[in-house]
Parts: C-alpha cells; structure tokens; sequence
C-alpha cells in the first residue's frame, strides 16, 4: 500500500501497535531498483511482520546524488517497491534524513545495508531507546545502482 507521505501511515502504525504487528522500516532512494535492493528487502521482511519502505524524495534524491538523479521519478520508484512481495506499505520523505519519521514511526525494527557502519544509522539511537533493535543487513557484492549508471554510461 503507498501513502502519499509519511504522516499519513501514523494511523496505520498505531493499528500495527494496537493488533502487536511488529513493524520493519527500510529507507534510500531506491533508484534503479536492483537484485542487491530486492535481497535487502527480503531480509528486512523476515525481521518482524510487516515492513514499511521510506523512500527518499526526488528533490531529496537530487541533494544527495546531483542533478542527473533519480533516473526514476519518486512515484514510479514507490511503485515498483509496491509490488515486490516482501513490501507492504510504501511511503515518501522529503526531509534530508529519515530522522523525523523515524521518530514519528518509531519502528520495533530498523533495517540498513551494513554498508552503513555502528552509529552512522540516522535513526538508530532514537529505535534502541524505544526498545526496538537495529539490523545492518550484507549487500549483494557489486550489486549498486552507481555500478548499473557507470555500466549504461560505458556503452558504445
């Protein structure tokens, strides 16, 4: 299910709470969605009952990344996330970081690539004090969309 912005799940997470659904919250930019994302998120899904991917805006995209991304635009992004099995709600973040959703949300379980070392996960301190847990999750080796970008601008 996508909401049209984080705000609007908090219903939905306070009936998560209430019916004692552990919730799961993936966030990036999803960008070209890929093989390394599709296992990220496979395993985030295992972690509790249901997971929420937050997706990085196109203006918050472009802050990040620069000028030439995302190549795809935030809807279709949280589309295709949508329809992968694993997912069950989707929603967008304007912000820089994740920081004031991940408050908001207080998810039981907050997921990253272990790309992302101890203490540079926004949001974790705020998690743990709530009693919820952190899980940095292996990447697929050379799996990335800055490989697939460099591999597409390669080509003759």
């Amino acid at each position: 299910m996508i909401f049209p912005s984080w705000r609007e799940f908090l219903p939905e997470r306070g009936r998560l709470r209430a019916s004692r659904r552990k919730l799961v919250l993936a966030n990036g930019c999803f960008d070209l969605l890929h093989a390394g994302h599709i296992d990220l998120l496979e395993q985030a899904r295992t972690a509790g009952d249901c997971l929420l991917v937050a997706v990085n805006s196109d203006a918050s995209v472009r802050a990040m990344k620069g000028d030439g991304r995302p190549i795809l635009p935030q809807d279709e992004r949280m589309e295709l996330l949508a329809g992968l099995a694993a997912v069950d709600y989707v929603c967008p973040f304007d912000e820089p970081t994740p920081r004031e959703l991940i408050q908001a949300i207080l998810p039981d379980v907050l997921v990253k690539g272990a790309d992302w070392g101890p203490g540079q996960i926004v949001g974790s301190e705020e998690v743990e004090a709530a009693g919820g847990r952190v899980v940095r999750i292996p990447l697929l080796a050379g799996r990335s969309t800055t490989n697939i970008v460099a591999r597409v601008l390669a080509l003759p």
